[in-house]
């Protein structure tokens, strides 16, 4: 099973070396990654163009932001199955993306576990998501999959079509109730990390923008699984982060081997 990887990126040179790496060291030899770049200004292409070659194709030009250049990747990848990774994330270990490979062979979508690291080098855990399977309720629970470890048939993609632009920090989100509770596509869970992604992201950037997102994902339960003004899921999908954050102690304990992550 080939299986192409879509990595959005700008201005990305201080990171996405790390993940370039990660994805040429992953054991499944069928594979490919598109890296969309929305027309850097610092050195990220000239990185990238050091990886150039069979497996790692790039297209540089303006965009109008991370979900139209995901939508070019969509448009152009030729794997089995597509996923993302992002420019300044790494896949947890080399296997990941055969145990995708191998759970695709019976299911239609996988999802795994995340831990959310303070940077690449020291790859400290503040934060850790363990995925579950779908809930009867599916996302009106409050539940989704964490969409740096989702992965997709290519007829699961072709369904579901485009990312949504005018949602410009969840259309992640918005894409996968289409596949998941719209579509009623089969979704298996990776029990495995599967990516290490480091903060700083769009949407959790801060107070306000995490905000600004949960109020935007409403919008696409109303969509999509006719919520109402407010539903239970508002509520619900922040909480469920709460016991995912990680203590001093617990930090410590890692550095220490005292715990497997």
């Amino acid at each position: 099973m080939k299986i192409s990887v879509l990595t959005v990126c700008y201005n990305a040179e201080a990171t996405i070396r790390h993940t370039l790496e990660s994805f040429l060291a992953q054991d499944h030899r069928d594979k490919e990654m598109w890296v969309i770049d929305g027309a850097s200004t610092d050195g990220t292409t000239a990185t990238v163009g050091e990886y150039v070659g069979d497996r790692i194709r790039l297209l540089s030009e303006p965009d109008r932001g991370m979900y139209d250049a995901l939508n070019k990747g969509l448009e152009r990848f030729s794997g089995d199955a597509v996923g993302v990774l992002n420019a300044d994330d790494t896949y947890h270990d080399d296997t990941i993306l055969s145990r995708i490979a191998e759970a695709l062979e019976d299911t239609d979508m996988v999802h795994g576990d995340l831990n959310y690291v303070d940077n690449h080098d020291t790859k400290t855990v503040t934060r850790r998501w363990r995925a579950e399977p779908r809930p009867e309720t599916g996302f009106r629970s409050g539940w989704m999959p964490a969409h740096p470890t989702f992965y997709a048939r290519r007829y699961v993609a072709e369904a579901v079509g485009a990312f949504d632009l005018t949602l410009p920090t969840s259309s992640d989100y918005d894409w996968m109730i289409r596949a998941i509770d719209v579509h009623g596509f089969s979704l298996a869970t990776i029990d495995h990390v599967m990516v290490d992604m480091q903060l700083g992201g769009t949407s959790t950037a801060s107070l306000r923008a995490h905000w600004a997102n949960n109020w935007e994902v409403l919008r696409a339960r109303r969509r999509w699984l006719d919520a109402g003004m407010v539903d239970y899921a508002l509520i619900a999908k922040p909480a469920r982060k709460i016991g995912q954050y990680v203590t001093r102690k617990q930090i410590d304990d890692d550095r220490h081997g005292k715990t497997d992550l």
